[in-house]
């Protein structure tokens, strides 16, 4: 990736003022500049309908924005196509009924640790345990990477929102360290090993050859690493907004088949996941800006899905009407492949949740505290449940 262009910026990404309320901010922006340049994150687009153009046109928006290798997100077709047939298999019908019941003992063994009556910090008892325990039984990882994951988590995202190059290199190979360990663990069991995914990768084949560790690394990184930060995410805007919205919550327990649409629709209001990158493969005008070829392009899915152009009042909690336009887990030839995964694991966690409460609460005095690019929901979230 070159060095981004020197030109006047439209807006700080960085700045305090939007880092206070990244949603506002980007609200803001979609309405005074909607394809916005910053040094930060070059191009910046916030409207849906330029994000939609954006996602069904990879020939001219290339996701191969890494430096590094990254199975499939950084790739286009024809490259793209084999690794993404490959990926899809994993999270089909099937395999989704074969890990709800695992899924279910993880979220009702948490919530059932969960205090009564008295305030907790959610990110710490329910979240980031969530997040990490459900990757790990979805990978088929033992129990005892659940602590230094969660440690890596905290880790990684003070490198990353701190800039420092060096240390989120440092982490990401601490990370690849994790899965290697795994592959030769179960190589060295042979027929013993565990029939669980991870597994199932290192017999793989793509191009007519068997997929290597390398390939199977890069993979697993971009499945955990985006499920345990976006996940954890998610469970604290959820949590948060039912808090805040008691009929609702009310609603869904006593309907729980709502749950599906009602999860998609808060995490459109509030979005779990800030951004992607794609770089451009020619000049090309985007609104009324020129982009050159080689730039690199951030898709704000926190301001596509509350585009008044598409959603009216983005505020307003309206899962039917906004179904067919909510991004949350993208569109086009890179639809998010774990979908299938993370709608399980949040439907399981929060029906689990609403059926052992008859209250959840924010606890007064102590206001949630944000979480700042390029991380979403809250950093410290304190409530109280009965």
């Amino acid at each position: 990736m070159t060095t981004p262009p020197t030109r006047p910026a439209d807006w700080d990404p960085r700045s305090p003022a939007v880092l206070d309320d990244q949603i506002a901010a980007y609200d803001a922006m979609r309405q005074r500049c909607p394809v916005a340049w910053s040094e930060y994150l070059w191009w910046s687009l916030f409207r849906h309908a330029d994000v939609m153009r954006v996602l069904h046109d990879p020939a001219t928006f290339s996701n191969a924005a890494s430096n590094h290798l990254s199975i499939p997100n950084a790739m286009d077709p024809p490259e793209h196509t084999p690794y993404r047939r490959l990926i899809n298999r994993y999270f089909t019908p099937e395999r989704m009924a074969e890990f709800e019941p695992v899924c279910q003992r993880v979220a009702t063994s948490l919530v059932r640790t969960l205090p009564r009556a008295t305030p907790f910090e959610l990110m710490e008892a329910l979240a980031h345990p969530f997040a990490v325990r459900g990757q790990c039984a979805f990978m088929g990882w033992p129990d005892r990477l659940h602590a230094p994951l969660r440690e890596w988590i905290g880790r990684n995202h003070a490198a990353t929102h701190a800039g420092d190059r060096a240390a989120m290199a440092r982490i990401a190979l601490d990370f690849d360290g994790y899965i290697t360990e795994q592959l030769v663990l179960r190589r060295d069991a042979g027929a013993d090993a565990p029939q669980d995914v991870t597994t199932r990768l290192l017999g793989e084949r793509v191009h007519d050859r068997a997929i290597t560790d390398e390939e199977i690394v890069s993979i697993v990184r971009n499945w955990t690493v985006g499920e345990l930060g976006t996940m954890a995410a998610s469970v604290g805007i959820l949590v948060h907004y039912l808090a805040e919205h008691p009929t609702l919550a009310a609603r869904l327990r006593s309907h729980p088949a709502e749950l599906s649409d009602a999860i998609n629709e808060i995490l459109r209001i509030h979005a779990p996941l800030i951004a992607n990158r794609r770089i451009t493969t020619c000049p090309v005008h985007v609104g009324e800006r020129q982009i050159d070829a080689g730039e690199r392009l951030t898709i704000l899915w926190a301001a596509a899905n509350r585009d008044e152009a598409v959603f009216r009042d983005p505020d307003r909690f309206d899962p039917e009407r906004n179904r067919e336009h909510n991004l949350l887990y993208g569109a086009g030839l890179h639809v998010c492949p774990g979908a299938p995964l993370a709608r399980l694991e949040l439907c399981v966690l929060t029906r689990a949740l609403l059926d052992a409460t008859q209250v959840i609460e924010l606890v007064p005095g102590q206001r949630p505290e944000r979480a700042h690019f390029p991380a979403s929901g809250f950093e410290r979230l304190v409530v109280r449940i009965v």
